[in-house]
């Protein structure tokens, strides 16, 4: 059964969507089955994964609020054993619509729960708020990474972040985890990054990941391209981090099942 990880932070460019992607796409270069969720109407994991805008593809929106099949949905990407179920700007209203649901919070975890047998791992990238959607998200995930830029009040940020966390176990998922907390654009020319890398170690110790991703040109140009990093530029500093994230996340999965998840990786 897959493990489901939700990608999220309520505060905006931090590298979320970009670790989604490439998280999904280094999992599943790594011989797991994987599906990448894309749950932000801006649609930005979507056009990384080089689908470009298309008025008739149907969406995440058309299974939340028009009850159409997922199996439907789900579209093959230029990664071998990864799919995706796009977003679009329709979702933008779904929270909306959703708001006199019956069991609102729990509508994307109903469709998500028949298929996860089919996958290893299932990446939700969550919108930059803890809006509706981010809520069906948490409430469907086992588990959540996120993504912290090394930069003043990062830490501020994420302490917020675990107590809505925590405030959502109480509630609504009892078995929600923090896979792990993951330093982003980090500038090793700096010393305030430097200082925010120690005292998020110091303050969260384990639930940090060891894998640190840098300040990347090469990163940040591969969504203009519509690819994933290992496929714009293997070589890159981005490709290596998100290899070697996919890498502790497989771990992580091995770990609680025993002997657990396939890894195929060798090597970087």
């Amino acid at each position: 059964m897959a493990r489901l990880i939700a990608i999220a932070n309520q505060k905006g460019g931090v590298g979320k969507t970009t670790t989604a992607v490439n998280l999904a796409t280094c999992l599943a270069a790594s011989g797991q089955k994987t599906l990448l969720v894309d749950c932000d109407s801006q649609a930005n994991a979507t056009a990384a994964m080089g689908f470009s805008k298309d008025p008739g593809r149907k969406t995440l929106y058309h299974a939340l609020i028009l009850n159409e099949p997922l199996e439907r949905l789900l579209q093959t990407t230029q990664v071998p054993n990864l799919q995706m179920l796009p977003a679009d700007k329709h979702l933008a209203g779904a929270a909306v619509e959703l708001v006199n649901a019956d069991r609102r919070e729990y509508k994307l975890k109903s469709l998500l729960d028949p298929i996860r047998d089919a996958f290893d791992f299932i990446v939700l990238d969550c919108p930059p708020a803890l809006d509706l959607l981010t809520l069906n998200a948490l409430v469907a995930a086992d588990a959540v990474i996120v993504p912290i830029q090394c930069e003043y009040l990062a830490l501020e940020g994420v302490s917020e972040l675990l107590d809505t966390l925590m405030r959502i176990r109480r509630t609504l998922n009892p078995n929600l985890e923090v896979e792990g907390i993951l330093l982003t654009m980090y500038d090793e020319r700096t010393s305030l990054a430097k200082q925010v890398a120690t005292d998020l170690r110091s303050f969260f110790g384990s639930q940090v990941f060891q894998t640190v991703v840098f300040r990347n040109v090469r990163l940040a140009e591969a969504p203009s391209f519509g690819k994933p990093i290992i496929f714009y530029d293997i070589h890159s500093k981005g490709a290596e981090a998100y290899t070697q994230l996919a890498k502790e996340v497989i771990a992580n999965a091995e770990k609680r099942a025993g002997t657990g998840a396939r890894s195929a990786y060798s090597g970087g």
